[in-house]
């Protein structure tokens, strides 16, 4: 194995992998040499086009049009991964709804929409992910955080309640499963060049008044190296860390 390849013969999962940050993931693990399965709810094109463009360049991918916060979905899922490519190492836990709403205007049905699309997911595939991740001798699960959570935010207390949750999942989950090697850590990206409802990202709300220190916003491609490092074999004395990408605007 090259260190160019440090990844060859691992199983990736990466939820909502359609688009944006979770398609550089889902890019750049393949690059490492992974096997990976492109998950999203919807969009199949979008989902064939990530892995037209990961099999491009000699790397090996598939579709799984699955719902991450039903749980017979992600049974399916873990099982693509594992019908297709015989195992399965890597976690990434990246599905998210992101909405914006006055606190008195959120209704519990929407709560519980960003709710289950964050948390609940990751909660969901992490444990159908588990014995898998075990017999590999070296998992990894990464969960994509959120700079809100850390920040706060108006009109996102759902998102930053789900978001500050999956920080808590990761430190809890890296105390139960570092005996059986496998390691759990969250990236934290922040401003990020992304398209959102199908244009290019004007600021969110949250976004108004932070200024990267380096004068720009971040790639998805930069986030998703970081990804790629925490999955991979230079990081197993990594684990229970939440580690931000994010140009200096925000320092835990």
């Amino acid at each position: 194995m090259s260190a160019a390849q440090e990844l060859e013969g691992r199983v990736a999962i990466v939820t909502g992998s359609a688009r944006n940050i979770g398609r550089a993931i889902a890019v750049e693990l393949a690059r490492a040499g992974a096997a990976v399965v492109v998950n999203a709810r919807s969009s199949p094109d979008a989902c064939a086009a990530v892995v037209a463009e990961i099999e491009a360049f000699g790397g090996r991918a598939t579709v799984a049009i699955r719902d991450v916060t039903n749980e017979d979905d992600v049974a399916r899922l873990i099982d693509t991964a594992c019908t297709t490519f015989g195992r399965l190492d890597i976690l990434v836990n990246n599905a998210a709804v992101r909405r914006e709403s006055p606190f008195a205007d959120l209704d519990y049905a929407q709560w519980r929409e960003v709710m289950a699309a964050i948390l609940d997911s990751a909660y969901l595939c992490a444990h159908a992910a588990l014995p898998h991740l075990l017999a590999s001798g070296a998992g990894a699960i990464v969960n994509m955080g959120g700079m809100s959570a850390h920040t706060g935010a108006r009109n996102r207390a759902h998102v930053v309640a789900a978001k500050t949750g999956v920080v808590g999942l990761t430190r809890a989950l890296a105390h139960d499963l570092a005996r059986d090697n496998v390691t759990v850590n969250c990236v934290v990206p922040g401003m990020i060049d992304t398209v959102r409802g199908g244009t290019s990202a004007a600021n969110p709300d949250h976004h108004k008044g932070h200024a990267p220190l380096v004068g720009r916003r971040g790639r998805p491609e930069e986030v998703a190296k970081l990804v790629r490092y925490l999955a991979g074999p230079d990081a197993r004395y990594v684990t229970g860390q939440t580690i931000h990408a994010n140009g200096g605007v925000f320092m835990p």
